[in-house]
């Protein structure tokens, strides 16, 4: 049963934090499906998902919330293993949108596992590190990473590097935050960085094009190179106030492509500017230093270990993608929290939210251990 003194301890400062960002999030994407057209203004229907698939995930963020998080110890397993299992359904049955193989079709909603399997790896992991004692060793830092590596390889099959990128740098930030011992800190650091050049062969085409495009954008500006300096032109044009709501001339006029998604954020930049945009930002450090104090006021290694990968969850993907919308970063399909639409990634947006919610409210309840 749920202790009606725990809704005394919710930190209502993350969870206001976190609806500014979607009502936000809801304006800009309002902007980004409006057409302008001779009668007028024309909405697109992703505006109305978006509200749709966001209340669909409070439901499940409460519901999250009223179930002690400790008890995802016992079900962190059998969810792992459905997600893989959903994982090996995409490749057999999965369906195709714009030449990626990512979803399958329920027929009401398209689900994209990839998501579900972000959760599943977060909180397994938790899971094996919190019954780890000490820093990482060999033995144990390969049993975490195995965690990792065996979705990550699925989904980059899909192709969905983005995605499978996410999910290693969050597991990777978690053992961060567990630690790892000298002499495999030493190995690393001379491995990783002469290994990183062999990854080129093993990507497809299109990854190393993009790889290419952020080096030189000008080289194909019709094609790869189109939508980086769109997105730039869009954010420059925002100049330090903005062009004001609805007045962006690049995304009202459809000269910047996937505005509701991966370059949501160029839209708003557009129309807000440099201002606009450093708000947004301050925003989003308030909100991850929220999650950072609650890993650090867990009453538990799980839980502590819990809200660090739900940092890293939303850490990782705001950098990527700010800084492949600016065209400091390749473009990897990693959408921006609460701002790219996304029915699956929604969901488990206020899922992860739920997760931190869960173990801040519940630090009160009993001993560290």
């Amino acid at each position: 049963m749920f202790d009606r003194r725990l809704f005394f301890h919710i930190n209502w400062g993350f969870l206001v934090l976190t609806l500014l960002l979607f009502l936000i999030g809801a304006m800009n994407l309002y902007s980004a499906s409006t057409l302008r057209v001779a009668s007028g203004l024309e909405l697109d229907v992703y505006f109305n998902k978006q509200l749709l698939w966001g209340g669909a995930g409070l439901c499940v963020m409460t519901a999250l919330v009223l179930v002690d998080y400790r008890h995802l110890k016992s079900v962190s397993w059998p969810f792992f293993i459905l997600c893989l299992i959903l994982l090996l359904g995409v490749s057999f049955a999965g369906k195709t949108i714009y030449g990626a193989k990512r979803w399958l079709d329920l027929g009401f909603f398209n689900l994209q596992p990839t998501e579900l399997t972000k959760i599943a790896v977060l909180v397994l992991g938790a899971r094996l590190m919190a019954r780890m004692e000490g820093r990482l060793g060999w033995i144990n830092l390969g049993k975490a990473m195995l965690v990792g590596l065996v979705p990550a390889a699925m989904v980059v099959k899909q192709p969905d590097l983005g995605s499978a990128l996410n999910i290693l740098l969050i597991l990777g930030g978690m053992i961060l935050f567990k630690g790892i011992t000298a002499s495999v800190f030493r190995v690393l650091v001379v491995v990783l960085p002469s290994v990183l050049p062999f990854s080129w062969f093993f990507l497809h085409d299109y990854q190393k094009q993009r790889i290419l495009t952020f080096l030189d954008p000008g080289n194909d500006p019709l094609g790869a190179g189109y939508h980086i300096i769109q997105s730039q032109i869009a954010i420059g044009s925002g100049g330090f106030w903005g062009k004001g709501f609805l007045e962006g001339t690049q995304s009202q006029l459809r000269f910047l492509p996937e505005k509701h998604t991966d370059f949501a954020f160029a839209v708003f930049g557009e129309e807000w500017g440099f201002c606009g945009a450093m708000i947004l930002l301050i925003l989003f450090c308030s909100f991850l230093y929220q999650i950072y104090i609650v890993t650090l006021e867990a009453k538990d290694d799980f839980g502590s270990y819990i809200a660090a990968g739900v940092f890293f969850y939303f850490f990782w993907q705001i950098l990527i993608n700010m800084g492949m919308v600016l065209g400091i970063m390749p473009v990897v399909g990693i959408p921006l929290p609460f701002i790219s639409y996304g029915g699956s990634a929604s969901i488990v947006n206020f899922c992860m939210i739920g997760l931190v919610l869960n173990v801040a409210m519940r630090r009160f309840v009993f001993k560290k251990g």
